[in-house]
């Protein structure tokens, strides 16, 4: 993790647990020639626009006060959407039931890639049943090969 991002969840942490929101991610990147900090927040049913400027506007002021960013930099604070990441333990255990896209570093039954219904998590790993041509197939993916993994939207 960059220390801008441990520096930023160090300092968001408190600002979202105050407003009963969770602090879902933090990314800091470059596109093109701007560098972006962007904070994802959620809480059960949603963030609205006035809770993301209300993290904004405090997590701004702090970053002002200690000033850890040694670029200029856009502050973007939203939900992590529909599709929102699974990096901590309680995103895990919130998605058994239902569907994810994971991505691991290394082929698993030559795949490394993979989408359908979490139905089991251990702090050891995933249990994943996917949808194929002949019915299903259950595979188990290892916490330590996982790159990343989501929610994934399906329509039926």
């Amino acid at each position: 993790m960059s220390k801008v991002i441990e520096i930023v969840e160090e300092i968001a942490g408190p600002i979202v647990d105050e407003l009963n929101l969770e602090l879902v991610d933090i990314e800091y990147v470059k596109e093109g020639k701007n560098w972006f900090l962007r904070v994802y927040i959620d809480k059960t049913g949603g963030v609205d626009i006035e809770e993301c400027g209300l993290v904004s506007e405090k997590l701004s002021e702090k970053l002002d006060e200690i000033d850890p960013i040694p670029y200029n930099y856009f502050l973007e604070v939203s939900s992590p959407g529909a599709e929102r990441p699974l990096k901590k333990e309680k995103d895990y255990e919130r998605a058994v039931g239902h569907n994810v896209f994971v991505k691991t570093y290394e082929p698993i039954d030559g795949e490394k890639s993979f989408e359908g219904k979490l139905t089991d998590y251990s702090t050891d790993q995933l249990t994943i049943e996917l949808t194929i041509k002949t019915g299903k197939k259950i595979v188990h993916i290892p916490m330590d090969k996982i790159a990343n993994a989501r929610l994934a939207v399906t329509f039926s």
